[in-house]
């Protein structure tokens, strides 16, 4: 037994390079260099996610990072799948609120905000950059609700200009609803109470959260922060494989929303 052991783990090591060079190549476009990109673009490649997250507070059991960390690693989670697709640098600034008062989360350190104007600015000049390297389809998935108008808005009005051309600008809410909405629904089904769920790092929030990654909350804070401190909900139940059915519903149907958005006539 003791040789079978020793064959099975010496085939494992010559094994892992090979495999390791057969895999997918990297997803992620800060990865590459700008020839790389030139020949994945002339392969196939021809589809790029742009991830938009958003730095604002969330709560006192969650990192202001959480939209920016969840975008990306769902994001690099559907390019896989779709096979055809690179993932952009996640857009971390987006108008959260005013300064003078401050609204919306900008009474919270840490959050930043940039003008709704300056947020479409940005998408558009990253649209408009994607088109000139060669992208055919530029999909815009946003991982915060405030979000959702601007990148529709923008899509609308880029494909307008570019309706004689073959690239198109596809807002994808299905993204956002698959973890909000829907993630709401699925849950209030299993017991848990509305008020509970919440709709800002409460049970729905900080479940999906840890199933994306944990490091992310600080779970020996989760009791005592129901409504409180920028919360919206009641985290203390939260958990990952709660969280784990929200990563299964964004992906399964943002890749079926793609699909079907990269398939027009």
């Amino acid at each position: 037994m003791l040789r079978v052991g020793l064959l099975v783990l010496v085939i494992a090591i010559v094994e892992a390079p090979h495999a390791t060079a057969q895999g997918p190549g990297p997803v992620l476009l800060e990865d590459l260099t700008w020839t790389e990109l030139r020949d994945d673009i002339h392969a196939g490649k021809t589809t790029i996610i742009v991830p938009i997250g958003g730095t604002e507070e969330n709560g006192p059991h969650m990192a202001l990072g959480k939209h920016n960390m969840r975008v990306k690693v769902l994001s690099e989670r559907i390019a896989g799948i779709l096979g055809n697709a690179l993932v952009a640098p996640v857009i971390a600034y987006v108008a959260e609120g005013s300064f003078n008062p401050p609204t919306g989360h900008m009474g919270y350190p840490g959050t930043i905000s940039i003008p709704e104007t300056a947020f479409q600015q940005i998408l558009e000049g990253a649209a408009r950059s994607f088109k000139l390297a060669g992208f055919h389809d530029i999909i815009f998935l946003g991982d915060h609700g405030g979000t959702q108008r601007g990148e529709t808005f923008v899509a609308e009005r880029l494909n307008r200009e570019w309706a004689t051309t073959p690239v198109r600008v596809h807002a994808i809410e299905q993204y956002y609803l698959a973890g909000e909405d829907e993630f709401e629904k699925v849950l209030i089904a299993r017991g848990f109470r509305p008020a509970e769920v919440g709709k800002h790092a409460g049970l729905a929030d900080t479940s999906l959260m840890l199933a994306v990654d944990p490091r992310l909350v600080r779970t020996e804070r989760l009791q005592g922060t129901a409504n409180a401190n920028g919360v919206n909900g009641d985290p203390a139940r939260s958990s990952a494989e709660l969280g784990q059915l929200a990563v299964n519903a964004i992906i399964t149907q943002t890749v079926a929303a793609i699909r079907k958005a990269e398939a027009r006539p």
